[in-house]
């Protein structure tokens, strides 16, 4: 059993094998941190957070304050607790000076990028807008200012061509679980000089809104490609066809000319005219319906060449 103390905040998908693997490598974990249930789906129920959920697995004591910064409960929790070291995981709030200063060793954050790069919320869908080729996870010591702390650890991972925001969220995930197991007994132990940023080099990135999905088809193919990959289940790349809003979820760069949004070939495959280049979709969702393939939609749809999207 390690005899380290460690409170984890965290609350969505991205969290929870960061919280599994401190568990499983034996650390004390007295409490866990996550943001309350929020209403979901058509019924409106009350749906637990991803990190939640996986607390109660794990048989572990868990929190949901609706603020941080001034609550008193909180304090005299973490207070009576006194943890060794905070982890936190994509939770979601900004933290107060008070909680920085409580640990021991203080407060650490696992990140998926390479910081400086891409600061803010939304860091994995900005590398595959921004059509790079890595990126990877930050575990850094957690200050006032927004994923500005020094770094502790960083280890880079692979972008394929064929990632979408939800493979290479899960890709990093665990990643982050990996190296924030293998960076707390180093850290803790003084083996690792945690590095200054060089904040001039800073990137960030603004939090996902649905409006960001709408394809502009003036736009290159290679811009929607990645726009496509990164909006990839959420909230989707979405456009018009006939009226009726579809969402592409799968497309790739192809040969092709014409006025930006126009159906260049509807044979065999689906081919769309951009504003430099074309794109073929592979996989498209019409409103209300389930996702098929470019093929299907051309049959289903009676696309034909000249046909615009948009």
């Amino acid at each position: 059993m390690n005899r380290l103390k460690v409170v984890f905040m965290g609350t969505p998908d991205f969290a929870v094998p960061s919280l599994k693997a401190l568990k499983e490598a034996g650390y004390e974990i007295p409490l866990v941190i996550t943001q309350p249930d929020k209403p979901a789906g058509r019924g409106k129920r009350l749906k637990p957070p991803p990190v939640k959920v996986e607390a109660e697995r794990l048989g572990l004591k868990v929190y949901q304050p609706e603020r941080i910064k001034d609550n008193e409960e909180l304090k005299k929790i973490l207070e009576e607790i006194s943890p060794d070291l905070i982890v936190v995981a994509a939770y979601g709030k900004i933290l107060p000076d008070w909680l920085l200063k409580l640990p021991k060793y203080g407060v650490i954050n696992v990140h998926a990028s390479l910081l400086p790069k891409y600061r803010g919320a939304s860091p994995i869908q900005a590398a595959l807008l921004n059509g790079e080729r890595k990126t990877g996870i930050t575990i850094m010591k957690v200050i006032p200012e927004l994923d500005a702390g020094d770094v502790i650890s960083q280890r880079e991972v692979e972008i394929k061509k064929e990632d979408n925001a939800q493979t290479l969220h899960d890709r990093l995930a665990q990643v982050g679980a990996e190296l924030l197991t293998e960076t707390i007994p180093k850290f803790t132990k003084g083996e690792i000089e945690p590095k200054p940023q060089n904040h001039d080099k800073a990137t960030y990135c603004p939090k996902i809104t649905k409006e960001m999905g709408r394809i502009n088809w003036e736009r290159s193919a290679e811009e929607i490609f990645n726009m496509v990959r990164a909006f990839t289940p959420w909230p989707g790349a979405f456009t018009y066809y006939k009226g009726k809003m579809v969402k592409l979820t799968k497309v790739k760069p192809a040969e092709g000319k014409g006025e930006p949004g126009e159906v260049i070939e509807a044979g065999k495959r689906l081919i769309v005219a951009t504003g430099k280049g074309a794109l073929e979709i592979l996989r498209i969702k019409p409103e209300g319906r389930k996702e098929i393939s470019g093929d299907e939609f051309i049959r289903g749809y009676r696309v034909r060449a000249g046909d615009r999207f948009g």
